[in-house]
């Protein structure tokens, strides 16, 4: 009888085992408390009454409070990869690198225990200047002005082919055959004291226009000269080439022409990439009105 009592007892206990050893662990997350009293300041870098968008470098310092956080997220607003970050101190600085004056939402999000969130959101107004070689704007202007005309005497010098590729595949125009009003235009590039450059272009009264494009300057026919303004001295912004290009045939700079965005001849574009720029030549290519890149080649006069 003591025996069997005995093989019960261990049962039981071997039993009381396997039981605890298959037990699951229970977690608590503690009280769910949401962030109360948050508030956010973002300091825009240089900002004054003259200068909202700050000194054009692009920085600013965020600082965020709350009571109840264990960590902040921040959305800066410029949609690029390192926009989000998770800051536990609630203080972080930031670089925005787009060139030109924007206006951003930065987003904070305090984040209590539980994964419960308070959101705050202040816009700013930012301006960012792209730091341009200075041997760009030397050769574009000759440190002063400097006037260009087309390289009518080279091949393609009009030219034009599919967007994923970097040559005019479709065509080159061999010297000399192109209409007389795309040869005698002057195209003016100055700088000023703290490296801003202008572009003024004489056209003569006419400018070459193609077909795609005709309509974009309020006119209809196809390729031709055209009675048009070219808009008096306009300020250029320079930036990195948006392009798939390379360094080993392209500056990797592009530039905008505000207004109607013409330089030699009209495509419709307004935004050029440098493809090549010496003391005496600019190759360039932009993306047309007909979807197409287009190329001209400048030689200075």
């Amino acid at each position: 009888m003591l025996t069997h009592i005995k093989s019960y007892l261990f049962i039981l206990f071997f039993s009381l085992l396997i039981f605890q050893s298959c037990k699951k662990e229970e977690f608590t997350f503690g009280d769910i408390k949401t962030p109360t009293n948050l508030s956010l300041s973002v300091e825009v870098v240089g900002a004054d009454s003259l200068n909202p968008g700050g000194n054009g470098k692009g920085q600013i310092n965020v600082t965020a409070s709350s009571s109840g956080a264990i960590t902040y997220i921040i959305d800066y607003g410029d949609s690029t990869n390192k926009s989000i970050t998770s800051i536990p101190s609630g203080k972080s600085t930031y670089t925005y690198t787009s060139p030109g004056e924007y206006l951003y939402n930065v987003t904070i999000k305090a984040v209590g225990t539980g994964g419960a969130v308070s959101i705050i959101t202040k816009q700013i107004r930012m301006s960012v200047i792209y730091q341009l070689d200075t041997s760009i704007v030397r050769r574009l202007t000759n440190n002063g002005s400097s006037t260009w005309i087309t390289n009518k005497n080279v091949s393609g010098h009009v030219g034009v082919g599919p967007t994923n590729l970097f040559y005019p595949d479709y065509y080159a125009a061999s010297p000399n055959t192109r209409s007389a009003c795309l040869y005698d235009d002057e195209i003016k590039f100055e700088k000023d004291a703290i490296n801003n450059v202008y572009m003024t272009v004489d056209n003569k009264g006419q400018s070459f226009l193609i077909a795609a494009a005709t309509s974009y300057y309020g006119f209809s026919g196809g390729d031709d000269c055209y009675s048009l303004n070219t808009g008096g001295k306009k300020k250029l912004s320079f930036m990195n080439a948006t392009s798939a290009s390379d360094s080993s045939f392209s500056t990797r700079v592009q530039f905008r022409v505000p207004g109607n965005g013409i330089i030699n001849f009209g495509s419709g574009g307004d935004t050029y990439e440098i493809l090549s720029l010496t003391d005496s030549t600019i190759h360039l290519r932009n993306i047309a009105a007909d979807g197409l890149a287009w190329y001209q080649k400048l030689i200075k006069k």
